[in-house]
């Protein structure tokens, strides 16, 4: 099943399981069904539930804020990330601080979701990774789309919290296919490390032999493997890759002996630098294995440039798997 086509049979369980969820997005209804076909089929047999909106991201997530604050469940689609930036009022000022705002915990179970990232040729506008942007709102959690975990659990736990959530959804990530029973293939394995909000972890023959411990979420996933595949062949370099589900809030103690054995270790995004969910994590970790450390926290990111809409120019702006590789090749000697 490719990871699309898992989103989708995500959405329509959660649809037929409970009559209080309503998706919203434009464009999301047949025989269109979304721009990245996510809610295919969704509205043919939610006609109800499954809702095509204006082109007004603020009115969208206000329309829906105000579904889950009544007490349904609401689920949007923003056609590309970089939209949100007009829906941030709602779901900054408006979604997360109803949570705690009125005298008393109130649930609000709203979910957006956000396309994001380059790589497909689509140039300034409809290529970023915002993320960072909404880095440290209380309650408001973060998510990353990844092949490594069902979207059935994700979603459900995401609703469960109580709290508004994004969910960002590498575009690059829809055709690829969901990993499953452990192997990747011939080379690499993985497993899940820790119960709340298992992080996916990546290694070749055995998960206590590695050098260095690559940090990424989801749409990084398939350029981390390149890079650590060429440097296991290439340079005889053992890396890790640990890929969660949620990054904000994290959950940084299940991954702490891990790291603390890792001769580098390296935080791998695609934003562009400065305040970043890398510097986030690093803050993190600094603290709690600044004795075991052996070198500074390196974080790979983005140049700090719009992105370009020619094939050439954007691969020089984003995180590629070479970005990645060099980076594993200055660890190996620090």
């Amino acid at each position: 099943m490719r990871v699309a086509e898992n989103l989708n049979s995500a959405l329509l369980d959660l649809l037929a399981a409970d009559e209080d969820v309503f998706v919203l997005g434009e464009d999301i209804t047949d025989p269109y069904g979304g721009a990245f076909k996510v809610t295919r089929g969704l509205s043919t047999r939610f006609p109800g539930r499954v809702l095509a909106t204006p082109l007004s991201e603020g009115a969208i997530v206000g329309a829906a804020g105000g579904l889950a604050l009544a007490g349904d469940k609401a689920i949007v689609e923003i056609m590309f990330g970089d939209f949100a930036a007009l829906a941030f009022d709602q779901i900054v000022n408006f979604a997360s601080k109803s949570v705690t705002m009125y005298g008393r915990r109130v649930p609000l179970r709203l979910i957006v979701r956000c396309p994001v990232g380059g790589n497909r040729g689509y140039g300034p506008t409809h290529s970023q990774s915002l993320q960072k942007h909404f880095l440290g709102v209380p309650n408001l959690a973060l998510h990353e789309l990844s092949p490594f975990h069902d979207n059935a659990r994700v979603l459900a736990e995401m609703l469960a919290a109580g709290t508004p959530a994004i969910l960002f959804e590498d575009k690059v990530l829809y055709t690829q296919r969901m990993f499953q029973d452990g192997r990747i293939d011939d080379l690499f394995r993985y497993d899940f490390v820790g119960a709340e909000t298992p992080v996916a972890r990546v290694y070749l023959e055995r998960p206590d032999e590695y050098d260095n411990v690559i940090i990424a979420p989801g749409g990084m996933t398939h350029r981390a493997l390149t890079a650590m595949r060429a440097a296991f062949l290439e340079d005889e370099s053992s890396s890790l890759l640990l890929v969660p589900s949620r990054l904000y809030p994290f959950t940084l103690d299940p991954l702490l002996p891990i790291l603390a054995g890792a001769r580098q270790i390296i935080v791998v995004e695609e934003s562009t630098a400065g305040g970043t969910w890398g510097a986030e994590l690093a803050q993190e970790i600094y603290p709690r294995l600044w004795g075991r450390l052996r070198h500074p926290i390196r974080l790979v990111h983005s140049a700090d440039s719009v992105i370009p809409t020619a094939a050439h120019l954007e691969r020089r702006v984003l995180v590629q798997d070479d970005t990645i590789r060099a980076a594993l090749r200055e660890a190996d000697h620090a």
